[in-house]
């Protein structure tokens, strides 16, 4: 690929050369994965579309662009969605106290308004915002922009950025249009509280993360928590494959498990037992019917409690 093509890869020209490098990239950031997304993100580099990922919250949607911001030595721009999110809190504003202050000072001068305007409305008193800021940012190590949990916006926004996303240019009445020079790697997440609409899925590469099975759980908890007993990580992970099979409101995630095990390896515990587990709860069930649920229902059961401690069983 031609260097004009992605401005990464001036600089770092072999990350994205195949799909096993970039599986063995992830792994070795401390990122495990299947080859199914490594190939989602060779073609996503190489064909310039955005990912969008899907899956239960806690999955490791989120740290795929943060790994891959660090894998390629940029800059992770990062727009958090959220009910209420409008175009000029995602793409930019103007400095009013900065343009104030601009015309007091220029009260003294002889320059008319229009002059005034055009001072007051150029680059240096504009917010750049995420948006904004991916598109500008895009001489050499081009950034990774992340559009996180777009569920949580309103379709408005949605629309509004099947727009950014086409063409990765904006029109500024007093500016006019700024383009991306490069159109930088772009990642979507979703929880899927609302379904995203099918026009901006179909520009995306779409990826659905599951929650890992026991074999890719245990290889998480060895590559993020360094020094963990074997013993000790082959029971986490047998926990919380047994605990995502009973019907809660919240399953825990992946980040739950990394939690929870930092949290045992913190109180200097080898061993998973009912009092660790009893008095550890809270790392793991973040609502309280989840944890009322699992007292009087769950942990009461001699057997549940056994299997959840001891067994698995897909």
């Amino acid at each position: 690929m031609a260097q004009k093509e992605r401005g990464i890869l001036m600089n770092k020209p072999g990350k994205f050369s195949s799909i096993d490098v970039i599986h063995n990239q992830l792994a070795e950031y401390r990122y495990i994965t299947d080859q199914a997304l490594a190939t989602v993100l060779y073609l996503s580099y190489h064909l310039h579309k955005p990912v969008f990922l899907e899956g239960e919250p806690g999955v490791g949607k989120t740290e795929v662009a943060l790994v891959l911001s660090e894998i390629l030595s940029t800059k992770l721009i990062r727009l958090q969605c959220y009910e209420g999110l409008d175009a000029n809190t995602a793409l930019y504003e103007w400095n009013y106290p900065k343009q104030l202050l601009r015309i007091k000072m220029d009260e003294q001068c002889s320059q008319s308004p229009e002059e005034m305007g055009h001072a007051i409305y150029t680059e240096p008193y504009l917010i750049k915002r995420p948006l904004l800021e991916a598109i500008l940012s895009s001489q050499g190590n081009t950034p990774v922009l992340l559009i996180d949990e777009l569920d949580r916006a309103d379709e408005e926004f949605e629309a509004f950025l099947l727009e950014i996303l086409s063409d990765f240019q904006v029109s500024i009445p007093e500016i006019g249009t700024l383009k991306a020079t490069y159109k930088p790697m772009v990642v979507i997440t979703s929880n899927r509280t609302r379904d995203i609409h099918d026009a901006l899925k179909r520009r995306c590469l779409y990826h659905w993360i599951e929650y890992p099975d026991l074999d890719k759980e245990m290889k998480i908890i060895r590559a993020r928590v360094p020094g963990i007993e074997e013993s000790l990580a082959h029971q986490v992970a047998i926990f919380m494959q047994n605990i995502r099979q009973e019907d809660l409101m919240k399953k825990p995630g992946i980040s739950e498990t990394l939690d929870w095990t930092e949290a045992l390896l913190k109180l200097n515990r080898n061993i998973l037992d009912e009092e660790t587990v009893e008095q550890t709860l809270g790392c793991i069930l973040k609502y309280r019917e989840d944890i009322q649920k699992f007292k009087s229902n769950i942990w009461t059961d001699p057997d549940k409690k056994a299997h959840l401690l001891t067994s698995y069983s897909k």
